[in-house]
């Protein structure tokens, strides 16, 4: 854990705050690693039910620290400076792959390698006023963290293209009419808003909801047949589950369900 990334549970919800406000939470090596360490430590804590990712200071991330990267560096080889960014994009995979919801807080702006990684989530929540864009190709960059990827399997190859050759400065209203982000809320209400999100998901039926996320990227890869064996096995394993037990008593007795998360 560093000062750059701040990680707090509460309840089963694993809140990861990019913490560099005075440079809009653009990524610096502390952070990227900071940031891969606190995804990790959500995939296999077992206390962490369920991920916010958010940014300080009314800003989500901006993408990579240009600013840095113009400041003339000793050069590294290009099997260096490949190995290192490869290292950092981690965040974006474990943050997709895990077993357990991720939200997404999107303030102020999303953009280059920010975007990438808001993408990389499961929700994103979305204030009224936030700027969402590529940026990659305006400051020469062909785009990393994942990007290219999550848009094309979320919006499809066409649309992806255009976002990511043209660059437009989408706002909120035009991302959610596309798909990219879940919800818009006025600038105040979107902490509250998407914290409560992410904590009902916390407090859901965590193994079915892993499974439910495996379903979908397994999707995204796996031929027809091997998503219905994948699909079969974890049905039957939700049916075992304590959780699906007490949805079931629930339903019955006409209350809300208690989910203890197995």
């Amino acid at each position: 854990m560093n000062d750059i990334v701040l990680q707090s549970l509460d309840r089963g919800l694993l809140t990861i705050t990019m913490n560099r406000p005075d440079r809009r939470n653009a990524l610096n090596v502390e952070m990227t690693q900071g940031l891969v360490a606190a995804a990790r430590r959500a995939a296999e804590d077992h206390e962490v039910r369920a991920v916010l990712l958010k940014g300080a200071g009314g800003t989500f991330c901006v993408g990579g620290d240009v600013k840095s990267m113009a400041a003339g560096h000793a050069p590294l080889p290009f099997e260096a400076k490949r190995a290192n960014l490869r290292r950092g994009m981690e965040v974006s995979r474990l943050l997709h792959q895990m077993p357990k919801p991720v939200v997404a807080q999107l303030d102020g702006a999303a953009a280059g390698a920010g975007l990438s990684i808001a993408l990389s989530c499961d929700l994103r929540v979305a204030s009224a006023s936030v700027k969402i864009t590529t940026a990659f190709a305006k400051v020469g960059f062909s785009g990393d963290y994942g990007g290219t990827y999550f848009l094309t399997q979320m919006l499809g190859s066409a649309k992806a293209r255009e976002l990511y050759l043209l660059s437009p400065v989408l706002t909120a209203q035009e991302a959610l009419a596309l798909g990219m982000v879940s919800k818009v809320v006025d600038d105040g209400e979107v902490e509250t808003a998407a914290h409560e999100l992410a904590m009902s998901l916390a407090q859901g039926p965590s193994v079915t909801l892993g499974y439910i996320k495996t379903n979908i990227n397994n999707a995204e890869t796996m031929s027809l047949e091997a998503c219905f064996d994948a699909e079969a096995i974890h049905h039957t394993r939700c049916s075992d589950t304590d959780d699906h037990k007490e949805a079931a008593k629930a339903f019955i007795e006409k209350r809300k369900p208690a989910f203890q998360g197995h």
